[in-house]
């Protein structure tokens, strides 16, 4: 080894030094020579073609989606990677057969092209290699000239020193002419035959092969006899050189040329406008999954064709795989005309939230420790600063469970919650989930951000139920941890992997207690009409899930949550045009659980043991249990414990026969019985008895009784404290009077009414007086024949 070595050595030595001896003999060829070398080394730009190319997606599967056009006109997808063997074939065969011996130029092939074309007097043949021609139409535009001509076979070398022969064939079906402003093979096989060029026929692939050659030949007529004849040309020379068998060739000779250019397939054409804003001229694989996406396009088809019927034509649908965080179904309008808005993209188009906001509240105040699942939440009539929310039908509860306020979207105890909670808080929560078009200052959203004082998204919103969903469950699986970066962006590229971050102990936003208790009462939403058994059935879908709908029926909205999915529907109108019976559970929902229909099932989340901490529950009142409160066991997520207990139960001491109240002035000790009593405030008490049958009054105190401290049983329903009342007036100009209203406990008592000690009148049962009042300030008092009254400042003003 140790000879060779020095053998090799020396023979380099040698001829080293008859190089530099040759270099300082010539030196000014050789400078020559080395400025040539430099010359030829930087002929050939770096990025051969700088065309502009179509923005394309495709599937995860690697289906076609749909492309836009290159900004100048031309239909050019971007440069393939591969092209088949078919292609190859048929290309090196008609164009170039030597390609894969010759090194850029065919000096044969030229010599024989000059021959023939001089004896026609015209040009019949060319002698370019494909690498060549690579050149040429890098150099489009440039005039033909003998100077040119040499200089591609300069740079066609270049090409061959730089690439390697399937690349340069790659090249060159990128950028082939085929007619029009169709340009490359893959655009072609579309444009032409509908399908991807791996999938061609033979015949269809030598079409394509010769098409180039002369573009023009394409369009239907007389041409096509001369594109037909050439076609069969190439398939009998592939037949001939044993490319095809004898079969294939004489069923390739009895395909027809195409016709009709096909249309680009469309199935994510929002999506593709999305991409086309990113990644311009770029061919992007998406994470779209094209069965799902093309089923959600059918369902999306076919409620518009209904709603229509309702001049509602907009539609928008979102489908997120949670674990990845990746959009695998993305609708952004229905296939509506250009004048009702088709082509907005309402995924990510601001719009006024209704009441799809709610589980958000709802899990804050979870997570705070201001509320548990069924603590009892106001639902009564209520004026804050002139601010007068409504429920949705009307009516009003007295008191009802956080959680089943939350699955009946009771608009009138999610604002008194928010106003517990404080419109700070809730906001900056909003800003922690990333809802972008939220981003004026609390101030001017005040308590109306809760119903739809607010605009967002159909992107930021599924965003959030993905992360509440991914962080419940990686809980449970970690067995307590979270993840830092687990609020992340959504995602369509294919290639991108979301990293949620490192493992924590801290929570980002959400504990996983209050997130499954979220999801655990969005259980309970009422289905849409013709759902409304679905927990009877074994393969009903178990989905946390929220409808919404804007002030005027200008938006509906549903957001389904499992472990493994999120789905986002919103319907109406872009141009913001309300529509009547335009209801997210009405309208909305039901595109929801179609699209379910076609996602795996889902088990229900799993319960995050680690977060939660049993403790006793009053069974009425939802609030932590004291010693007079019947109470249940119940999970409560341990930062709940600071919860208030509860405050309406208490001990009343009652007579033997349990109707009356007393006390010792009246009763003998040992003989007056002890009991808990639930008790409401007056208002509260007054809605809640009519639509809870065994809710019990609280006894009177027995007259004999002295010294006997009565309780509030009496309050004003309307108007609230520090009101002003606008009196109207009617179409003839009358004043109206305002309707006061009072909620009592007995409601046989009769009650006395004043205005500034004058008397206005007498109400029994039904305790409403009609009160006309001068501008300014004045004393509402209302008493009742035991001499219990209550009063209220009020200021009236006249319209």
């Amino acid at each position: 080894m140790k000879l060779k070595y020095k053998l090799v050595k020396t023979i380099f030595l040698k001829l080293y030094s008859k190089i530099k001896q040759k270099i300082l003999n010539h030196k000014k060829k050789s400078i020559v020579s080395l400025v040539l070398l430099v010359l030829y080394y930087f002929s050939l730009p770096f990025q051969l073609f700088e065309n502009r190319y179509s923005t394309v997606i495709e599937s995860a599967e690697g289906q076609l989606l749909g492309a836009k056009i290159a900004s100048d006109g031309q239909w050019r997808f971007p440069e393939n990677d591969t092209i088949s063997e078919k292609f190859k074939k048929c290309i090196v065969a008609f164009e170039d057969q030597h390609f894969y011996q010759h090194f850029g130029f065919n000096p044969v092939s030229i010599v024989h092209a000059i021959q023939e074309n001089r004896k026609a007097g015209r040009v019949v043949r060319g002698g370019s290699t494909l690498t060549q021609q690579v050149i040429r139409l890098h150099r489009n535009g440039k005039k033909r000239s003998y100077f040119e001509k040499a200089l591609e076979l300069i740079l066609a070398t270049r090409l061959e020193f730089r690439h390697s022969k399937d690349k340069i064939l790659q090249l060159y079906a990128s950028h082939a002419p085929y007619g029009s402003n169709v340009v490359g093979i893959e655009m072609a096989s579309w444009k032409y035959f509908g399908l991807q060029p791996h999938q061609l026929s033979w015949a269809e692939t030598a079409t394509l092969a010769v098409l180039p050659n002369a573009p023009s030949l394409i369009y239907p007529g007389k041409n096509q006899e001369k594109l037909l004849k050439k076609r069969n040309r190439l398939l009998k020379k592939l037949f001939a050189e044993n490319v095809i068998d004898k079969e294939t060739y004489e069923l390739s000779l009895q395909e027809t040329l195409p016709q009709k250019p096909f249309e680009l397939p469309k199935i994510a054409p929002h999506l593709v406008e999305k991409v086309a804003k990113e990644h311009r001229g770029e061919k992007v694989k998406t994470t779209i999954q094209a069965s799902l996406q093309q089923r959600t396009n059918e369902i999306v088809n076919q409620y518009y064709q209904v709603y229509k019927q309702n001049q509602v034509y907009n539609m928008a649908v979102i489908v997120i795989d949670v674990k990845t965080n990746n959009i695998i179904s993305y609708v952004g309008n229905t296939p509506t005309e250009k004048q009702h808005q088709k082509d907005v993209d309402i995924i990510e188009a601001p719009r006024s939230t209704g009441s799809i906001l709610k589980p958000y509240l709802y899990a804050s105040m979870l997570d705070d420790g201001d509320l548990l699942p069924e603590t009892l939440v106001a639902d009564v009539p209520t004026q804050i600063s002139g601010y007068t929310p409504q429920n949705f039908n009307l009516t009003y509860d007295g008191a009802v469970p956080a959680s089943r306020a939350l699955a009946r979207s009771l608009n009138i105890p999610s604002v008194l919650m928010l106003q517990e909670y404080s419109v700070n808080k809730f906001y900056e929560q909003l800003q922690k989930l990333k809802l972008r078009n939220i981003n004026r200052p609390p101030s001017n959203y005040g308590l109306s951000l809760i119903l739809g004082g607010a605009e967002s998204n159909l992107w930021d919103i599924t965003k959030a139920y993905a992360y509440m969903s991914r962080t419940n469950s990686y809980y449970a699986l970690s067995r307590g941890k979270y993840r830092k970066e687990e609020m992340a962006q959504l995602n369509y590229e294919f290639e991108n992997k979301i990293d949620f971050g490192s493992e924590s102990a801290q929570k980002p936003i959400f504990g996983a207690a209050p997130i499954w208790q979220t999801f655990n009462a969005m259980k309970e939403v009422n289905r849409p009409q013709g759902d409304e058994a679905w927990r009877f059935y074994d393969s009903s879908l178990e989905i946390a899930w929220k409808t919404g709908t804007s002030f005027g029926s200008r938006d509906a909205w549903a957001v389904g949550v499992t472990k493994d999915y999120v789905v986002g529907v919103w319907v109406g109108n872009a141009t913001g045009e309300g529509r009547p019976l335009l209801t997210g559970v009405d309208t909305a929902a039901p595109v929801l659980f179609d699209v379910f229909q076609f996602l795996p099932r889902s088990k229900w989340f799993e319960e995050p043991h680690k977060d939660l901490e049993e403790v006793m529950v009053c069974e009425k009142s939802g609030h932590l249990a004291t010693e007079f409160c019947p109470s249940k066991k119940q999970f409560i997520a341990k930062r709940a414990k600071k919860t208030t207990a509860c405050p309406y139960h208490k001990m009343v001491h009652l007579d033997q026969t349990l109707r009356f109240r007393v006390n010792s002035s009246c009763e003998l000790v040992d003989k007056i019985v002890s009991k808990p009593w639930f008790v409401l405030p007056p208002v509260m008490e007054w809605y809640y008895k009519s639509k809870n049958v065994d809710y019990l009054n609280l006894p009177p105190f027995r007259e004999d009784c002295v010294n006997a401290q009565q309780d509030k049983f009496m309050d004003f329903i309307y108007p609230k404290a520090n009101t002003k009342v606008i009196l109207a007036k009617d179409f003839n100009g009358k004043v109206q009077p305002a309707i006061f209203k009072v909620a009592l406990s007995n409601s046989s008592a009769e009650l006395f009414w004043y205005v500034d000690q004058k008397y206005l009148g007498t109400t029994k049962m039904f305790h409403e007086m009609p009160v006309f009042a001068t501008n300014g300030f004045h004393i509402i008092t209302v008493v009742d024949s035991n001499g219990n009254e209550i009063r209220r400042k009020v200021e009236f003003e006249s319209e």
